[in-house]
């Protein structure tokens, strides 16, 4: 590939990597009328826009020759806000300069700071590093930004939203007046515009969001599950979809232990990444998904940032993100250079219009759906089988001896039984999920022993919260340690909603609500299950079988299956 205003080295580094055209933002960055000047640059993540800040200070690195001279201090600094991100970046700037002779030093918290520090005596012509590090090593003088002729903030306004402004304010401040600066940021929020005016001059504004893939190459889909259930969702659809690669985000270091853990227990090759993890772990972590020993990484916001898999198609949001810029960033690990991905979140009943709002805001289309059941699995797993055995393959004459020596024993469907008995026997058991798929109706059930004399108990949710039997019911069995057997009829009303419980085991059934219960017997979705005022049991007029669910009249707040209301009162109630 010849670029006509590219320095050759640079197009035959790109030429090798497969690169057919540049991406929007890197032909946006290399035009002749934004050569030689400061630049704010908004891309989506996963456009190339690391390659592009490499291209743009190619004038500055390399002027009118092919080679750059002996390494010394520093001709350019790219910052960012992880660890990840500064050793890919790092990466990415050492191929595409390899031909030019580019000393390439990386400061990333993590590392041995000494050898960092050697490494900047021996001279570098680019600096990458994190904002923490780079600040320490310029207060004791490892780090000379006299020489400086261009500055790269990249992912500037997660750097501001982690608390780094200090460090780079004290980071620009020490860089000489004529450099020029780059500025990388996914959106323009206040403190980056103010950051910009400080620190550039007559800056390009440059923005090719909607211009290049967008949302194009990833497609979202909402799964609604109970909250009690999000762990069986998530190990059924990671067997439903079998990606060669998928990240599933987390939102605190403690969530992604737990979860790595319950998956690693049923049979998945899995690996975590999260602020607990040393940067030798990370590398690990990293490199058992390159080379296939790992198909799942279970991760953080923070620590997976940078991640680059060219393997990776699914993304799995296990912790709803916080706004939408953060949905875009998990988002955009899958989906890469052209290729499709899928990103699914994982959204718990009562959530669902927080999660549409956000959605809408963010003009994502997404398509709601129920998690894949047991039943579903298991027929992916018929057809990916069938299509496996059916691909043609090499055989050596070993082989074939030994396939003939098997006819010879065994007859072929024989042989193809244990074929299959081998493959399943690789695969991770799907879940049976509790709640039922959307538009089934609960069974109406016999009268069955042990529902003579019940308890009633209250959860502090109802219609208006979008209460529904399809999640209510895992959720009252995870929180008491009950079956769905063990829980007789369940009535709705506006704000709140009453079940009953055998009285046989009732008191386990309240023990075990304690124990999973916080400060308040809330759980950490807020829902608060609690014995019922006056739980007196239901009247004959209202007669209780599991799956009818009857709606409570606030007359009868908190006795449900209370007395029915006399002739002649009002049919009209508040709330109804």
């Amino acid at each position: 590939m010849k670029i006509p205003h590219l320095p050759a080295l640079l197009s035959e580094a790109l030429s090798a990597r497969g690169y057919d055209a540049l991406t929007p933002v890197q032909a946006a960055v290399t035009r002749p009328e934004a050569r030689g000047r400061d630049l704010i640059v908004s891309a989506q993540t996963g456009s190339g826009k690391t390659v592009a800040f490499g291209l743009a200070m190619a004038d500055q690195l390399l002027g009118e020759h092919d080679r750059l001279p002996r390494p010394g201090a520093p001709v350019a600094l790219v910052i960012a806000p992880t660890r990840e991100l500064a050793l890919q970046v790092s990466r990415e700037l050492s191929w595409l300069y390899e031909k030019a002779g580019a000393a390439v030093a990386t400061c990333v918290g993590g590392m041995d700071p000494s050898r960092e520090r050697r490494n900047l005596r021996h001279g570098a012509h680019i600096v990458v590093g994190t904002p923490g590090r780079l600040r320490d090593h310029l207060e004791r003088g490892a780090l000379d930004l006299s020489a400086l002729k261009v500055a790269v903030l990249d992912e500037a306004d997660e750097m501001l939203d982690m608390g780094f402004r200090e460090d780079l304010e004290e980071i620009l401040d020490a860089t000489p007046d004529q450099r020029l600066t780059y500025l990388f940021s996914a959106t323009l929020p206040r403190p980056i515009v103010a950051l910009a005016k400080r620190y550039q001059k007559d800056a390009m504004r440059i923005s090719t969001i909607g211009e290049d893939r967008g949302h194009g190459d990833i497609e979202y889909q909402c799964v609604t599950v109970s909250p009690a259930e999000i762990e069986h969702a998530v190990v059924n659809l990671l067997r439903f979809h079998e990606a060669e690669t998928a990240i599933l985000f987390c939102a605190t270091r403690e969530n992604v232990r737990h979860l790595h853990a319950i998956l690693v227990e049923r049979g998945f090759s899995a690996v975590a990444i999260s602020g607990e993890h040393s940067q030798s772990e990370r590398n690990h972590a990293m490199q058992a998904l390159r080379d296939r020993r790992a198909r799942v990484c279970v991760a953080t916001d923070v620590a997976a940032r940078g991640i680059d898999l060219p393997s990776l198609s699914l993304v799995i949001h296990v912790e709803l993100p916080r706004d939408a810029e953060v949905l875009q960033h998990r988002s955009g690990r899958t989906g890469r250079a052209g290729k499709k991905g899928t990103a699914i979140l994982i959204v718990p009943y009562p959530r669902r219009r927080r999660v549409d709002s956000m959605l809408r805001a963010a003009k994502i289309p997404a398509k709601w759906i129920e998690p894949p059941s047991a039943e579903m699995i298991k027929e992916r797993d018929r057809e990916r089988l069938l299509e496996k055995l059916a691909e043609p393959v090499e055989a050596s004459d070993a082989d074939r001896e030994m396939a003939k020596a098997l006819l010879e024993k065994q007859s072929a469907e024989e042989i193809a039984l244990s074929l299959i008995a081998a493959h399943r026997s690789k695969l991770p058991a799907p879940e049976e999920l509790l709640g039922g798929r959307k538009g089934d109706q609960p069974p109406e059930k016999k009268r069955r022993e042990g529902f003579d004399d019940c308890v009633w108990f209250r959860m502090n949710i109802g219609r208006r919260q979008n209460a529904d039997p399809r999640w209510l019911l895992p959720l009252i069995c995870r929180r008491g340690h009950v079956t769905k057997n063990e829980i007789g009829a369940i009535r709705i009303a506006p704000n709140e909603t009453y079940f009953q419980i055998p009285v046989a085991i009732a008191d386990r059934f309240a023990e075990a609500l304690q124990r999973t219960g916080r400060k308040g017997g809330e759980d950490d979705a807020g829902v608060v299950i609690e014995p019922a005022p006056h739980g007196s049991s239901p009247s004959p007029h209202q007669p209780a079988h599991r799956g009818q669910i009857k709606p409570v009249h606030r007359a009868n707040k908190g006795r449900p299956g209370g007395k029915p209301h006399r002739k002649g009162s009002p049919k009209k109630h508040r709330g109804r």
